[in-house]
């Protein structure tokens, strides 16, 4: 059984989804999954809501509930590493590439493999996909939106000068 409820960011209403346990989605309104009961009093919620609080008030909280993606062994291999991306930090593609490539046996792993895993990564935000950039500065591959994803690095205090938009997203 999956439960939801929603939490009201700078970003506009968030879902939340739960197995009752852990967290299983966090998704921004344009990504939102319908036809699943509410229940708003879950311990779950309440942990991912309060950490969700401190996270857009600056701060950089610790992750003290559970986290289940649902995904296939590559892409929890990439979900994993993303977790291990420092609050204000960024890495790129090809950075976790490396890392996850070593970690599976395959040298020469595909940065746009990693970016299909980032990009399907279904707890946004915890799960810190916004922190990984295109090698050459490009704030590419966010399905939060390339407005969000700024948005959090600035709350995360990262330093812009060297990112830019790509050409392909839309300006505010």
């Amino acid at each position: 059984m999956q439960y939801q409820t929603t939490y009201q960011s700078p970003l506009g209403q968030l879902q939340l989804i739960s197995d009752g346990t852990s967290l299983t989605h966090l998704l921004y309104p344009h990504q939102y999954e319908k036809n699943i009961d509410m229940k708003d009093d879950l311990p779950i919620f309440t942990s991912a809501k309060r950490w969700l609080d401190h996270y857009f008030n600056g701060d950089d909280p610790m992750i003290d509930f559970q986290l289940l993606p649902q995904g296939s062994n590559f892409q929890q291999e990439v979900w994993n590493e993303l977790t291990t991306i420092k609050y204000g930090d960024l890495k790129t593609y090809g950075d976790i590439a490396k890392i996850v490539g070593r970690k599976l046996n395959k040298p020469k792993m595909s940065a746009q493999a990693v970016g299909g895993a980032v990009g399907s990564n279904p707890i946004s935000i915890i799960i810190p996909c916004h922190r990984v950039v295109g090698k050459d500065g490009s704030l590419t591959g966010y399905g939060g939106t390339i407005d969000n994803k700024i948005k959090l690095l600035e709350i995360e205090n990262v330093d812009m000068t060297k990112l830019y938009r790509p050409k392909h997203s839309t300006k505010p």
